[in-house]
């Protein structure tokens, strides 16, 4: 166990774009009961990341230091812990919206936020799996109920959440379709795509019938528009938590369901992710990487909108 009591952190004193962040060495927490403290080795980067850094989301005003992909090393355990201990290698995301803080040295996290990392992976593998896995399982799984046989669109299937849903709609037995660019087309192919829009060339809403779920990853048009490809009964499940009641107005005259939801820390999920990785069966497609240092730099890259897969942030 390390002595020292500082720690390196990325954090911003106002909002803006990418230059507002900046490194500083503040007090290294300690775990309460039920908590451990983790030694960060790698941390993803998720487009909810450079959306708080820019507007202050659900955070309001900084300063704060984002983040809520975890993987790393168990440093430090707080009283009454019995699933960890130090030295274990673990995974996980930070209670969403408010625990976040892994773009750091060092995250403490709820016991039950963490999983055992997968043996087969490294830390930067592990670090961009659990938001965009744990938004995918949700919502794929236990709101819509996706069964073999049933028909799923992905909308921007090639980025961080939609990339994975891909895997996890197949792995459930759905015929997947996801719209993407042209390049991306055969990336979502190898990743097990049935078939693929392209959005730039094709009205999704002319392509598309009967559908049973839909992912929407875009929010605005997309999500009431993403209503009107759905068989009767079927449902829009958007992960983009505020829009136009104009969604569940017109599911309502449709026959349909419309739903928005946030992702929440889930150590069963965590769990079912890390069996998934296990079986070969869910594996993150990495965009970039970057020192802890040069986190500014990952989020110019995020606010391209034009990465395939996920970044992260790797700290030695």
């Amino acid at each position: 166990m390390s002595t020292e009591r500082t720690m390196r952190v990325i954090t911003q004193d106002v909002l803006g774009g990418p230059e507002v962040l900046r490194e500083a060495v503040v007090e290294r927490p300690r775990p309460r009961p039920n908590e451990v403290l983790v030694r960060v080795r790698a941390a993803g980067v998720n487009p909810t990341d450079w959306k708080h850094r820019a507007n202050g989301g659900f955070l309001g005003r900084p300063p704060f230091v984002l983040g809520w992909d975890v993987s790393g090393t168990v440093e430090e355990v707080g009283v009454g812990v019995a699933a960890f201990r130090p030295g274990d290698d673990v995974f996980g995301m930070l209670p969403y919206p408010y625990g976040h803080g892994s773009h750091a040295e060092y995250a403490v996290a709820p016991v039950r936020a963490l999983w055992h990392k997968p043996a087969g992976v490294d830390h930067v593998q592990a670090a961009a799996l659990p938001l965009v896995s744990l938004t995918a399982l949700q919502a794929l799984g236990e709101v819509a109920d996706v069964r073999a046989g049933q028909r799923v669109l992905v909308h921007a299937a090639a980025g961080g959440v939609g990339h994975v849903a891909v895997q996890i709609a197949k792995a459930r037995g759905a015929y997947v379709i996801g719209t993407a660019s042209a390049g991306k087309h055969g990336f979502l192919r190898e990743l097990g795509a049935d078939e693929v829009i392209d959005y730039r060339e094709t009205d999704f809403t002319e392509a598309v019938k009967d559908v049973d779920v839909v992912l929407d990853t875009l929010g605005g048009s997309t999500s009431t528009d993403s209503l009107r490809v759905l068989r009767p009964g079927g449902v829009v499940v958007s992960i983009l938590p505020v829009g136009s009641r104009e969604f569940f107005d017109r599911a309502e005259e449709l026959g349909v369901r419309a739903v928005r939801m946030l992702v929440d820390a889930d150590r069963t999920g965590m769990r079912t992710v890390a069996e998934m990785v296990e079986a070969g069966t869910l594996r993150a497609t990495i965009a970039g990487t970057f020192p802890l240092a040069e986190a500014a730099e990952a989020h110019r890259l995020g606010d391209t909108g034009r990465t395939t897969g996920k970044l992260v942030l790797t700290v030695d």
